[in-house]
Order: structure tokens, then C-alpha cells, then sequence
């Protein structure tokens, strides 16, 4: 076969996601309903949909947003429970595929290594490697989006542990939980505080004989209700999308609220928080050793629980939590900086994720190998420097979604506005070099201090400063113009594309 044979036989679609999880199915419902004309494939490196969702098998998994802001604005979420497992919300997020006709679109097993672009042919090439076969492919595409979320898939992150090898039990980690997992009567100690550890202690206090979530440093827990009594009421009398619209605002509200006045009002947002755990607690509990965090509310996410489940937990003694330090694994447990042991059969290693920024595509650009850390976000959605590649991140103080929908609302509109315009190429460059960056996720999560180095950055004005508000968002991503002094256009001579291309 000749070089021209070879090039006429790689497949083009003018859109590829990659990742079908909860924003890569958005972002196809958005292509094909806003842009039915495009062609499209979804690329999943796993063997099923659902991201995070289907990827995560521990007790109790569920949401700690509320699935009316959590959920897609443009599907109702009709479940009574707002507060949701990860079975209700795979269940929902395959219906959503499903119904908008996505299911043909994506391909399993499909994990992308690395991904080239040619400003002389305005397009990506693709090297995918099958998972399940080990066969290496390629395809080509005019735009990138990528949906895959900010961290690895394959492992989670757990720190060096002194004498773990010592250790006579099982030490799993949440990430990788195993099926046949059997902790009935047996004591398990969770190693961590952030939102996975206060899942799995309620969730696993009713079938062990004890747990204790054993934490270096407290964090911010506040209880929740797991149904939302007046959303539940307007979807009753108004109807499903009538009830779940308003639901859905009034719930972005509340979110925003909560947030603003932890910023704003520190103190009294740590009384008012210390006295809804005082409330669910015992008399007499040790509130400032384990629930008295030393940052100020929403310097990290705060960590919600349904009903109060942990706290029930722990008030009927099935489980407790200590804080403290482990110095070493002992054949029967951990031994802690304060001289105690606790004497343990199963260790839960609640310590967080490794973040990785694009599932680990190796990104070059007109032959130039591109570092991420050297980028700058543009509307929190494309990176300086990288022409028609876009990616969905999600928010960190409120429902990831929210943000998700309207990214991928200004992506449909500024490709109609490149067609209508006859543009190829759509590439953000910082008019000026001075311009002080920042961390592009301002967070002072560990999972994210671990990997900051390794992130694009953000700027110190629009349109290169990553919001984190809802509202902001919705004047700069759906009321604006896609059309920016810093965002440039230009289109290639169509002699110049030589690859031939393939509907998908």
C-alpha cells in the first residue's frame, strides 16, 4: 500500500472526546444536539461508561454534591434521594447516553497514548492503544476535548508506611477494592479524613466488629439531609423538569452561599460548623482533638455526610475516630507517635489520588513536545499555546457538573462560530508575558499540592483566571462572545489536508 493509501485509510471525525465518564457523556449530548453535523467518537480507555462512578467499588460510595446540581441541567434527576450511591448515579448517566444516542459513539477499551497536531493540515493525530488487544491505531480530528477527569485511573495514592511488610492483615486501597473482600467482625481501621473515609466508616460500621478512622489532621464535616424535602415537594407539584429547574437554582444558590460565608465570616462559619458536630455527637466527646481542623472552612472541600451518618456511627460505638500519627506497621497493627497500638485485621488506605492532568497524553505541538506546567488555562477550558484542544474540569467548591455543562455550552458555540467564520484553528495566546500566573487549581488539598508543579497554571486576569463561581461563569461561558482579543483564528488552504475524511 502506498504513503497515500495509508493516510486516506486513518479515520477523521471532527470531534474527539476523550473519556465516558460523567463530562465525556455531557459534552456528546452537548455535540449532538447543539452541532447534529459534527461527527464525533468517544474514546474510553476502560471497559464500561461511568468514570469514577463505575470505577470505584468500596462501601457506601456515593456523591457528596446533591444530584439536582450534581445531575446534567438538562436531564432531571427524579430519585428522592439528592444525596446519591454510585449505583443510582451510573444508572443515570447510562440512561443519559442512551437516550441521546451516544451509545454507538463510544469505544471501549480505546486508551489514548499521545496525541500530535499540524498547524499545516489543522488537525490531531491519535495513537491509541486497544487495551484489550494490545493493537496499536490512529485516528485524526479537527478538535480535542478532553473529558477524562484529573486522575490516574490505575492507581491511588498511599505514602510510605513503615513496616507495612510487617503486617499480618489486609491493606487494600480504596481505588483498587476488592470483590471478595470479606471484613464481617473484623476490626479495619481507614487510614485517612477527607471525603472517601468518611463514606466508608458508616458504611462499614454496621457489618465489622469496630472501625476507627485513624487521621493525621481533622477535617470539616458537616451532615446534610439525603433527601431534599422542598426539591422532593416542587418536583411533586410542579413536575419533574419544572421541579428540578427550580430545585437546581435554588441549590446552586445555597452552594454559593455556604461557600461565600465560610470565606468571608471564617470563625463563625468554624462555631456554627462545631456545633452541628456537637449536636450529633456525645456529651463529653473530645471535639477539639478530632473535629477541629487548623485551616479555616473551604481552605480544603468540605466533606458532607448524609443524615448525619458518621456521627451516628461513632454515638452508637461502632466506630470512632483517632488522631494521631502512625509510626510504624506492627505485625498485629499500627503502632502511633502517641505510644498507642491499635490492634487491627483489615487497614483501609483512605489517602487520597494521584492527580494527572489529561490521563498522561503525551501532547506535541507541530513537533514540539508540550509541558503542561508551561501553559496558561484559558477560561478554564483550553491551554495557551495549544490550538482547537479543550478540556472539562470541573468546579472544586461546589458540583463538578455545573461547570462541566457550561464549558461544554461555549465549546458547541465557538465551533459554529469558527464554521460560520470559515476558520480551522482556534488557538489562545497571552498578549502579555508578563502576566503573573498562579496555580491553576488554587486548592490546598495534599492530592493537589502533591501534583501542582505538574499543572497548567492561571493568570491574574480574564480571560485567564480559572473561576470557581457559578454565576461568573454563566456571563463569561454562556452570555459572552466566544470572540476574544486573546483567542486567534486563521484557516488553512483545504489543498494542504490530505487525509481523507471518514463520517463517524
Amino acid at each position: 500500500m502506498s504513503a497515500a493509501s495509508a493516510s486516506s485509510a486513518v479515520e477523521h471525525v471532527d470531534v474527539l472526546i476523550v473519556g465516558a465518564g460523567i463530562s465525556g457523556i455531557g459534552a456528546g449530548r452537548y455535540l449532538k444536539t447543539e452541532l447534529p453535523s459534527k461527527t464525533f467518537a468517544i474514546l474510553e480507555a476502560r471497559a464500561a461508561s461511568g468514570g469514577t462512578w463505575d470505577l470505584f467499588r468500596y462501601p457506601g460510595i456515593r456523591s457528596d454534591s446533591d444530584l439536582h446540581t450534581f445531575g446534567y441541567e438538562f436531564k432531571p434527576w427524579r430519585d428522592e434521594e439528592s444525596i446519591a450511591s454510585a449505583p443510582r448515579i451510573l444508572s443515570y448517566l447510562r440512561e443519559t447516553a442512551t437516550e441521546n444516542g451516544l451509545d454507538s459513539h463510544i469505544r471501549y477499551h480505546h486508551k489514548v497514548l499521545s496525541v500530535s497536531w499540524s498547524t499545516g493540515q489543522a488537525r490531531w493525530t491519535v495513537h491509541i492503544e486497544r487495551a484489550d488487544t494490545g493493537e496499536r491505531t490512529t485516528l485524526t480530528c479537527a478538535w480535542l476535548f478532553c473529558a477524562g477527569g484529573y486522575y490516574r485511573y490505575d492507581e491511588g495514592f498511599t505514602p510510605h508506611f513503615e513496616g507495612r511488610e510487617r503486617f499480618r492483615g489486609t491493606i487494600v486501597h480504596p481505588q483498587q477494592w476488592p470483590e471478595d473482600l470479606d471484613y464481617a467482625g473484623k476490626r479495619v481501621v481507614v487510614i485517612g479524613s477527607g471525603a472517601t473515609a468518611v463514606t466508608l466508616l458508616p458504611a462499614m460500621a454496621d457489618t465489622a466488629a469496630h472501625v476507627t478512622m485513624l487521621q493525621r489532621t481533622p477535617s470539616y464535616i458537616l451532615p446534610v439531609p439525603k433527601k431534599d424535602a422542598i426539591g422532593n415537594a416542587l418536583k411533586k407539584y410542579l413536575g419533574p423538569e419544572r421541579g428540578y429547574a427550580l430545585t437546581r437554582r435554588k441549590n446552586i444558590a445555597q452552594q454559593r452561599f455556604v461557600w461565600s460565608f465560610c470565606k468571608r465570616y471564617p470563625r463563625t462559619a468554624r462555631r456554627l460548623i462545631r456545633w452541628a458536630n456537637a449536636k450529633q455527637l456525645p456529651d463529653g466527646y473530645p471535639l477539639d482533638e478530632h473535629f477541629n481542623p487548623p485551616y479555616d472552612p473551604w481552605d480544603q472541600r468540605l466533606c458532607a455526610v448524609p443524615d448525619g451518618d458518621l456521627f451516628k456511627a461513632i454515638a452508637a460505638g461502632k466506630a470512632s475516630v483517632v488522631t494521631d500519627r502512625i509510626t510504624t506497621f506492627t505485625e498485629d497493627g499500627v503502632r502511633l507517635e502517641s505510644g498507642r497500638e491499635l490492634e487491627v485485621d483489615v487497614v483501609v488506605t483512605a489517602t487520597g489520588l494521584n492527580v494527572q492532568a489529561f490521563g498522561g497524553i503525551a501532547v506535541t505541538v507541530d513537533g514540539e513536545d508540550i509541558r503542561l506546567s508551561d501553559t496558561v488555562a484559558y477560561k478554564g477550558m483550553m491551554l495557551s499555546g495549544i490550538p482547537n484542544l479543550a478540556f472539562s474540569i470541573g468546579y472544586t467548591n461546589s458540583s463538578w457538573t455545573l461547570k462541566v455543562g457550561l464549558l461544554c455550552e461555549h465549546f458547541c458555540r465557538l465551533l459554529a462560530h469558527m464554521d460560520a467564520a470559515g476558520h480551522d484553528i482556534c488557538r489562545p495566546e497571552v498578549a502579555d508575558p508578563a502576566m503573573q500566573t498562579r496555580p491553576f487549581l488554587d486548592f490546598a488539598a495534599g492530592y493537589i499540592q502533591r501534583a501542582v508543579d505538574q499543572l497548567p497554571r492561571q493568570g491574574d486576569r480574564m480571560p485567564w483566571l480559572t473561576s470557581m463561581d457559578y454565576h461568573s461563569d454563566v456571563k463569561l461561558l454562556r452570555a459572552d462572545s466566544v470572540v476574544d482579543p486573546e483567542l486567534h483564528f486563521s484557516r488553512v488552504e483545504t489543498s494542504s489536508v490530505t487525509a481523507t475524511a471518514v463520517a463517524g
